[in-house]
């Protein structure tokens, strides 16, 4: 058996060498006041540079990992920037980012320049740009691909930083891929979405490709990816990917940031012009002199062969029936955590991350335990690590390393493991603290034994941008303010039935509003029901129809939306991790929609 390879480090350094020094120079102008706000905005979003709703010169620095990559070496470095340029921890992100919050702004540079060191770049991670190209966890190491769809990500990459065509855009654009129809990657809500499949020719081949979607979408206004064609050959993909961006680039928005994703584009101009406009641009840039053609050289080089299938794998994507069956710890974790049936016989486990927070210590350790393994690991869109290629024999040493660092519980697929954003705690357009409602709901699950239910997905976001992909979740929060007794307090709006995977997606249905201190009681009680009322491997969207809908279940959730008087409640009127009255204190947007 052979296990898979850690990637190799990009080298990407002589122009993103020049990028941090023109972006150092930029940062000493705009201190001095020779640089207006507005422009160096732009500079620091298209170096993947947020500022945080502290104010001065915090900013949150956002590294690519593209299809959630990573090397020991990486990994080590990641602890030391959470010690000598952060708070001590890092952040996974739903996009198989990592961010550092509290980085002072004259620092940065030198950030900057030991993430060249490994391979690593913020560049174009935030602003209106092409995001982090994002991959399902498992490309390369699951039983049903139908493509290792890395290459390919890596390629996008590539393809796209630093390229002209993305550095203006009329609103930011992500790319993201499948390796089949599961939708792991959650290909369904992206600008654009890819997923491995294949045909069969007239002549009784069998051709392996792509099926594109275009046009997804989360935020206040969801709306689902749209098949553009049947079925794109591997030589077409990366011109028919440039192709939509080119449209976008054309015909977005550039007057109004809250109609200029592609979303609004396909809404204006209807699918099937969408369609004929970059059909007909795929069919140009191949016809260029600069066009690179074929088949990508990252493709060639590492090839795109999926993993195959051997014995009985294990079930993967949203709504899978986790059930555990025994008190120990290690066999908890295993039937909770591994994935098996890859064709070369090794196996996946994961590593629980709650909220995506990893220490300092934490990155130093996974850096270690990748090492002594000798594994592939990436980073997954419900913000854990995941250790790919291993041994069946690796697999008791990875649960004590684990164990040992705090991240070996059983989380994968399980109610606890509650997906947030980071919330008001630093971002600019956040209402409410969704990451204490996170560890709210969390607390209360473990109270009352639901936390092991398995087959159900809670995601929280601070407001509706959705960057905790509220909408796609079992369970979905947002941040919302309410009004009682002539006093603000921190409010969420909940939904129930979101789903993504087998190439559709359905979006969350409101249920009610909350007052922010019970949304962890009616989380609880929904999860309870579930549990009560399900049939035997059940997926919660089935269990949900079956109890008349989010309407429906949302009737027996009505007593939580009473709020008590200050006098009788006070702190109702405080947010999570907050001492003081909520009130409502947001600026400008730099990410929204």
């Amino acid at each position: 058996m052979t296990i898979a390879p850690a990637p190799q480090p990009r080298d990407l350094d002589a122009e993103q060498i020049r990028d941090i020094e023109r972006f150092e120079i930029a940062i000493d102008q705009y201190l001095k006041g020779e640089i207006d706000e507005d422009v160096f905005r732009v500079m620091r979003l298209n170096n993947g540079i947020y500022g945080q709703r502290q104010g001065g010169t915090n900013q949150m620095v956002r590294i690519k990992l593209p299809a959630g990559t990573i090397t020991p070496e990486q990994f080590d470095l990641m602890g030391r920037l959470a010690t000598e340029f952060s708070r001590g921890w890092g952040h996974i992100t739903t996009r198989q980012n990592i961010q550092f919050h509290f980085v002072e702004l004259t620092r940065i540079p030198a950030l900057l320049r030991e993430l060249a060191a490994v391979g690593l770049t913020s560049r174009e991670a935030c602003g209106d740009t092409v995001r982090n190209v994002m991959a399902c966890h498992l490309a390369g190491a699951c039983p049903y691909e139908k493509i290792d769809v890395t290459p390919w990500a890596e390629a996008v990459f590539r393809h796209f930083v630093r390229n002209p065509l993305g550095q203006r855009l009329p609103r930011k654009f992500k790319v993201n891929f499948s390796g089949c129809s599961t939708d792991c990657g959650q290909a369904m809500f992206n600008d654009v979405g890819v997923v491995a499949v294949s045909r069969t020719n007239d002549d009784g081949s069998i051709e392996q490709g792509f099926r594109v979607y275009i046009a997804g979408g989360l935020g206040a206004t969801p709306h689902p990816a749209l098949a553009l064609e049947e079925f794109t050959t591997r030589e077409q993909l990366l011109p028919t990917i440039e192709a939509v961006l080119r449209v976008f680039d054309q015909t977005g928005n550039r007057d109004n940031k809250l109609r200029a994703r592609l979303k609004w584009v396909v809404d204006q101009l209807g699918i099937d012009e969408v369609r004929r406009r970059v059909i007909k641009i795929r069919h140009t840039l191949p016809a260029s002199s600069t066009w690179p053609g074929g088949i990508p050289p990252e493709v060639v080089a590492a090839g795109d062969a999926p993993a195959g299938k051997t014995g009985e794998a294990t079930a993967v994507g949203q709504g899978v029936a986790v059930t555990l069956l025994s008190n120990d710890p290690y066999t908890r974790w295993e039937q909770t955590s591994v994935i098996r049936g890859a064709g070369n016989g090794s196996v996946s486990a994961v590593a629980y991350a709650a909220l995506g927070d990893i220490t300092a210590s934490q990155f130093s350790s996974l850096a270690a335990i990748q090492r002594e393994l000798g594994s592939d690991v990436r980073l997954s869109n419900r913000q854990n690590v995941v250790f790919r290629g291993l041994r069946e024999d690796q697999l008791r040493t990875l649960f004590d390393r684990l164990e040992s660092i705090g991240m070996a519980r059983p989380g994968a697929e399980m109610a606890r493991d509650v997906v947030a954003c980071p919330g008001a705690d630093t971002c600019n357009i956040a209402v409410t603290q969704s990451r204490g409602l996170a560890k709210a709901i969390g607390e209360q699950l473990e109270e009352e034994g639901l936390a092991e239910v398995g087959g159900v997905r809670i995601n929280i976001s601070g407001c509706t941008n959705s960057c905790g992909q509220h909408h796609a979740a079992d369970i979905g929060f947002f941040g919302a303010e309410r009004r009682a007794n002539g006093r603000a307090i921190p409010g969420y709006q909940m939904l129930l039935g979101g789903f993504v995977g087998d190439e559709q997606i359905h979006f969350g249905q409101k249920a009610l509003r909350l007052p922010a201190k019970n949304a962890p009681l009616a989380a609880a009680r929904v999860i309870r029901r579930f549990a009560e009322e399900r049939k035997a491997g059940e997926p919660f969207q089935e269990w949900l129809g079956r109890a008349g809908g989010a309407g429906k279940v949302a009737e027996g959730l009505r007593d939580l939306d009473q709020i008590p008087t200050p006098d009788e409640a006070p702190d109702f009127y405080v947010d999570f991790d907050e001492t003081n009255p909520f009130a409502v204190n947001v600026s400008e947007s730099e990410c929204a929609t």
